[in-house]
Formats: C-alpha cells, structure tokens, sequence
C-alpha cells in the first residue's frame, strides 16, 4: 500500500482543517474521530465514514489489521509525522477517520431530555454526552450559545455518544415546544427542590447551564421548577459535566428502580 508522506497532501489539508474549521466542517458534512476505539465503532457499522488513516505502528498490531479487514471505509498508510499533523491530540493515535455527519433524529416524544444552555467548554460538553449516553437520555437539545457539538475535543470526551444519542441545535421557543410534555427542571446551586426528590419517572428535562455565567434568562423563563444537589458547606459547586452526570444517574437508578422516592413534580 503507498504511504502518504507529505503535509502537503490535498487529503492531509483536508483533515487539518476539518479539526480546525468549525465553518468547514459544516460545509463538507464531515468531522473527524481518532483512537482503536472509535474505529471499532465504525467498523459496527455504527455511523457513515469516508476514510481511515493510519500508521505503520498502528497496523503492526494484528488485532488492528483485522480490525481494518472488517471496515470498508477507503484506507490511507500514512507516516507518523502527517499523523501528528492530523491529529488534535499531543499523543497521536495512530489512526483517525473521517465520519459524515448523520445524527439519530430527534424521537416524537421522550421521556427524559438534556438541554445544554449555552455550554462553551467542549470537555464538559463531552463528559456530559458521554453520561447522557450511559444513563440514558433520550434526546439533547443544544440550546444557543453552545459550543459546536464538533469540536474535536467534545469528540474526544464523548467517546462514541455521538453515534447513539438524538441530538440537535434549537433556539428556546423551539425548545420549549419539543418539552411541553416534560417537566422541565433548572439545575443550579441555589435550586428549590433536592434532586433525589424529584420524580424523575415522570417525562422530565434537565436544563444544564453555562459553566460560568449560569442559566440564561431563557432558560428560566422555560423551566417549570429547579433543583440542586446537596454538598459540603466548604464546596461552592460541582464542576457542570459532574453535577449533570449525578443528576441522571439519579433519574435512571428511580427509572429502573421505582421507590416511593422522588415526590416533587409539576404535572
């Protein structure tokens, strides 16, 4: 198989910029993933791919060449420097592909709904998929203001959620309209209501707001009631991916358990 080894490689430019290039990257429909990991996802069949890329020391392990055997994404060998140049970590993989964008489509009614309000750190973007994914959530709203869902390092946090959970940008009325059968809750540190208190058996949504600034006035102005999670006297606040995560696993510990717990509600 020949090797790329040039930077200036059209395809190699292309990746680049598809990391780099949030406007590009929704031009072509197209972002990136990298990691064993996130190609044994593609080789599922779990998602539309255009090609992988990777190294000579990648493909020296056997379990990667028969990884490979079971993709039919194009294959590209590539020297480990053009991977560097491609990747967005310090520590290449060895192996990255190029992934269309094809989200599950919203479901007609959920059960239980993240909404992100103008959440600008793509880590906690992702740990916060990556939780939704696992408790689970039946769809995510990204509301304003939100970071691109893209991003290379919201990619990485979310280790595949992007492949199982529904998920869309919408302003607020169109947010509302979508939650009208739900409890729509407001998590912040000075809520009414202690989160294992509300029921969350009932079709609830979870509003998770700006890592610094907090809720926005549309998200108050949409929620139906808020709740908070008790903590130490000498702990201001859990960081907002955290704070999401111990909220949903609540919600789904009283979905698959039910107990007379979780007494507030709205309806």
């Amino acid at each position: 198989m020949p090797m790329i080894s040039s930077l200036a490689n059209p395809q190699i430019k292309r990746v680049r910029r598809l990391q780099s290039n949030k406007r590009f990257r929704y031009q072509e429909k197209v972002f990136v993933v990298e990691g064993t990991r996130m190609i044994q996802e593609l080789a599922a069949g779990i998602a539309r791919s255009e090609t992988v890329y990777f190294t000579e020391i990648w493909l020296a392990d056997p379990a990667n060449e028969a990884l490979l055997e079971y993709t039919n994404l194009k294959q590209e060998l590539v020297t480990g420097e053009v991977m560097g140049s491609m990747s967005s970590t310090e520590t290449p993989p060895g192996v990255l592909a190029t992934v269309f964008m094809d989200p599950l489509p919203l479901p007609e009614a959920s059960q239980l709904i993240l909404i992100l309000d103008a959440l600008s750190t793509p880590g906690n973007m992702g740990t916060m998929l990556r939780s939704a994914g696992a408790a689970p959530v039946d769809a995510v709203l990204l509301a304003p203001g939100c970071v691109d869902i893209y991003n290379p390092k919201v990619i990485r946090a979310a280790m595949g959620a992007h492949f199982r959970l529904p998920f869309v940008n919408l302003d607020w009325p169109e947010i509302a309209a979508y939650c009208n059968r739900t409890n729509i809750w407001l998590s912040e540190a000075s809520g009414d209501n202690i989160y294992t208190e509300i029921d969350w058996r009932r079709p609830s949504s979870l509003i998770v707001g700006n890592e610094a600034q907090g809720a926005s006035g549309e998200a108050r102005h949409v929620a139906h009631g808020s709740l908070y999670i008790p903590m130490a006297r000498a702990t201001e606040s859990l960081n907002a991916a955290a704070a999401a995560a111990v909220i949903l696993f609540e919600a789904a510990r009283q979905r698959a358990f039910p107990t007379n717990q979780g007494r507030s509600s709205i309806n």
